[in-house]
């Protein structure tokens, strides 16, 4: 016999049902409830190559807040795909505000002035990888959708591969080879 479901997924259940009823305040109530979960997705992200980013865990958790407000769209049909969204979010939180900070710094609309010390070589842009990696994701997603959520939600959320499979409708083993074919086109991708 399967454990009684636990308070906390009795509530994520019925805010969810209301949410996607379209009632007053859900949205609110969701994400206040998901609110420990969430800044626990965000600090995983930010530990996970966002370090580059001037965010911290509060700023991502309310940044993705305000991105699925305006949005409107959120219908999520579990628990699980309401977390896959909120990893999707964070992640686009973070790539558009590297592409915004290295936007200011290549000067935006400024004169731009050589650089002929020849040390612009040796100077690392931990931005550039993470921007790279996004670049890449989006090209596998265009290949195959399913791989690419599956690298969003281990690496971009730290979902386990058990959640990965329920939230997916597959199994584990076939998140595992998911996985690491993910793994290996987004390395081809990025040579």
């Amino acid at each position: 016999m399967p454990p009684a479901p636990t308070a906390a997924v009795t509530e994520m259940a019925e805010l969810l049902a209301r949410v996607n009823a379209e009632e007053p305040g859900a949205q609110d109530a969701l994400f206040a409830a998901a609110y420990p979960e969430l800044r626990r997705l965000a600090q995983s992200r930010l530990q996970r190559g966002g370090r580059s980013t001037l965010l911290n865990t509060t700023v991502l958790v309310h940044e993705s807040y305000l991105r699925a407000v305006e949005s409107g769209g959120l219908k999520p049909a579990s628990r699980s795909a309401f977390f896959a969204y909120a990893a999707r979010t964070m992640r686009s939180v973070v790539i558009d505000g590297l592409r915004q900070r290295q936007a200011q710094r290549r000067g935006g609309g400024a004169t731009h002035l050589a650089l002929t010390t020849g040390l612009e070589a040796h100077l690392g842009a931990p931005e550039d990888e993470v921007l790279r990696v996004d670049e890449a994701l989006q090209a596998l997603a265009a290949e195959a959708p399913r791989l690419a959520q599956v690298v969003e939600m281990r690496y971009f959320g730290g979902y386990t591969e058990a959640l990965i499979a329920q939230a997916l409708g597959v199994t584990e083993r076939t998140v595992q080879r998911d996985w690491e074919k993910a793994r290996l086109l987004l390395m081809a991708l990025l040579k």
